[in-house]
């Protein structure tokens, strides 16, 4: 019997909103901290992933994909054995796709593990693999935008980084590993905030749409997800949006009926997959998936809500 699978990932390339952020602050060093990624051109984060001994290979890391998965190609070269057939929900649709059994895959101290991970073109999944939430649940993970730098540390077991002046904190609730802000609205309506490292553009669905529906539409845009399958959207943008105590004006989002939407029960409740584009407005996101809590460094231009 096929197993299902949500992967939240599009494969696209759209402006970002500009921001003029502030001078970077001096780092702090912490020992138990791994600098693993940089920002591409697409503002999506790459980590260097061992397989079984191999590597290091590039993986995109994805917070709004539950499973890693590998490129059919990197696959091949490393001879991984076949695994289980799965159905996987991307951006575009649901579909039946082929896994694989990596013996081993390691992150530095997300540690080594064995993963039966659904392999893709590399083509559309932009990379050599991608790195999931299953990889993350103890975990916490900062992108510093000054710096263009991600780490991760352990989150279990350790206590949280002291706030900064100009920090806020928005908690959130684990739905299927994904973190769900629910302390967000857009036009006075509370809507759900899935939390999606792995897309440049934030995504909405069209029960958000509908709150807009006395707006005028927005432009067209095609979204190729890593199934290799094309959806078209309307981009426009959310007048007002609150995350938190932040207020975020005219952020740019893709509106869509997309299937993850309904995987995770959120097709008739307004609800947005929010995209590098949103987060880098901050200087920096501190997501700690254990503690099930959002860290946002404010820039001194953007606004708190109130």
């Amino acid at each position: 019997m096929e197993k299902v699978l949500a992967l939240m990932l599009a494969c696209l390339s759209l402006p970002a909103a500009a921001q003029q952020l502030a001078p970077p602050a001096a780092p702090v060093a912490d020992p138990a901290a791994d600098d693993l990624a940089f920002l591409d051109h697409e503002d999506r984060m790459t980590v260097p992933v061992q397989i079984a001994g191999a590597g290091p290979f590039a993986f995109i890391i994805d917070t709004g994909a539950q499973r890693s998965v590998i490129s059919r190609q990197l696959a091949a070269r490393l001879g991984l054995p076949p695994g289980p057939r799965v159905r996987l929900t991307a951006i575009t649709g649901t579909s039946a796709v082929n896994t694989v059994v990596i013996p081993s895959l390691s992150v530095s101290t997300l540690g080594a593990r064995r993963v039966e991970a659904p392999s893709l073109e590399a083509q559309n999944l932009g990379a050599l693999g991608i790195l999931g939430i299953d990889t993350l649940q103890d975990h916490a993970l900062t992108i510093d935008f000054d710096r263009q730098r991600m780490t991760v540390t352990p989150a279990v077991g350790h206590k949280p980084p002291p706030r900064e002046a100009g920090e806020i904190v928005v908690r959130a609730r684990s739905l299927f590993g994904q973190l769900v802000v629910t302390d967000a609205t857009v036009a006075g309506r509370r809507v759900r905030v899935v939390l999606d490292t792995g897309t440049s553009v934030t995504i909405g669905n069209m029960a958000l749409r509908r709150l807009l529906s006395r707006r005028k539409g927005g432009e067209p845009a095609i979204f190729t997800s890593v199934l290799g399958d094309q959806i078209v959207t309307e981009y426009a943008a959310l007048p007002v949006m609150t995350l938190g105590p932040a207020t975020i004006r005219a952020l740019p989002v893709a509106f869509a009926d997309a299937p993850p939407f309904t995987a995770f029960g959120l097709a008739t409740k307004p609800a947005l997959l929010l995209g590098m584009d949103a987060l880098r407005l901050f200087r920096r996101v501190h997501i700690d998936f254990a503690r099930r809590e959002l860290r946002l460094l404010l820039p001194r231009d953007l606004r708190r809500a109130g």
